[in-house]
């Protein structure tokens, strides 16, 4: 395709926009970023608002990456593989995403397919909340899949589930448990309350979950946040975790790793997570990418969203251990 038909397409267009809107990034960063002039940028945003592309968010809301997205969709033997452009100067591994997921959620939410949605917690989550507008699902519920912590300095673990019902004019149901019970507690004498009992049995009727998942590092919420006082880092990398999905850490095979924090966990367990029919993994970064091939490897999720740089490093090595 010639150049000057290339910078009059949509997918030109919507990229520009992509960065300018949601990337946040000036003209002349967006000109660097995709090597054109910043003339060309200033007039495919024209162009884009001449088209009604752009009103107050993006009209077409994240780009198709084709070839990347089929490829990461083949390589992790899932459905749907959504990769939206990342800033990269400087690299935010939650803005992208979660926008990518709030638009993604939202026509979801419109097929009217799902009446129990469960959602872990993280702020890539919290990001898309963020930008979805108030839509009313009153049919819908949204299931909290796993405890909270009580400190951290981003956001209230808690509140994600209840903020994310209230964007979408759904009730909710709060798992009001900690993530990690103490060494001193009796986990089935815990769990064995009534409330418990309730909040439980609706994990069997998920239609679809939001999950994230973190390596082993303060960069990490919960490593930094969440872990019990008596564990650390290092003895969970000795016990080969590369990174928790729903506070259970897993090791590069995907396997639940052998340490005792596993049964202290309070969350959906990983075998009723496998059955959900919508599992979507929303997660980026360099520092994530063994974990979301763990949980590839152990089919934990069906849908990902991602971005072009996380995308990139999935496929930069040599094919899936059973890939032809």
């Amino acid at each position: 395709m010639p150049r000057d038909a290339l910078e009059d397409s949509d997918a030109f267009i919507c990229e520009v926009c992509w960065h300018y809107f949601i990337n946040e990034m000036t003209q002349a960063e967006v000109a660097q970023q995709m090597g054109v002039t910043r003339l060309r940028v200033n007039q495919a945003i024209r162009k884009a608002r001449a088209r009604n592309m752009v009103r107050i968010e993006i009209h077409s809301p994240f780009l198709p990456r084709i070839e990347m997205q089929e490829a990461l969709r083949e390589r992790l033997g899932i459905d749907v593989a959504l990769v939206a452009p990342a800033n990269r100067t400087p690299y935010n591994y939650h803005s992208a995403v979660g926008a990518a997921l709030a638009s993604y959620l939202l026509d979801q939410l419109r097929e009217g397919k799902w009446r129990m949605l469960g959602v872990s917690w993280g702020l890539t989550i919290e990001n898309a909340v963020r930008r979805m507008p108030l839509q009313p699902f009153p049919d819908l519920e949204i299931v909290s899949m796993l405890g909270g912590t009580s400190r951290g300095a981003s956001f209230n673990t808690f509140a994600v589930a209840s903020s994310l019902a209230e964007r979408v004019g759904a009730k909710y149901s709060l798992l009001a448990a900690p993530v990690y019970l103490s060494e001193s507690v009796d986990r089935e004498a815990f769990l064995g309350q009534e409330i418990f009992e309730e909040h439980f049995a609706k994990f069997e009727r998920l239609d679809a979950a939001i999950l994230t998942a973190s390596d082993v590092s303060p960069k990490s919420f919960l490593v930094e946040y969440g872990l019990p006082s008596e564990v650390t880092q290092a003895e969970l990398e000795a016990a080969g975790a590369v990174g928790d999905v729903l506070g259970r850490f897993l090791d590069c095979n995907g396997q639940p790793i052998d340490h005792p924090i596993d049964d202290r966990a309070i969350g959906v367990p990983m075998d009723v997570v496998a059955k959900v029919p919508h599992k979507i993994m929303a997660a980026a970064g360099p520092h994530k990418v063994e974990i979301i091939r763990a949980a590839a490897r152990a089919g934990l999720f069906n849908a990902l969203v991602t971005d072009d740089l996380t995308g990139e490093l999935l496929l930069a090595d040599g094919p899936e251990e059973g890939d032809t």
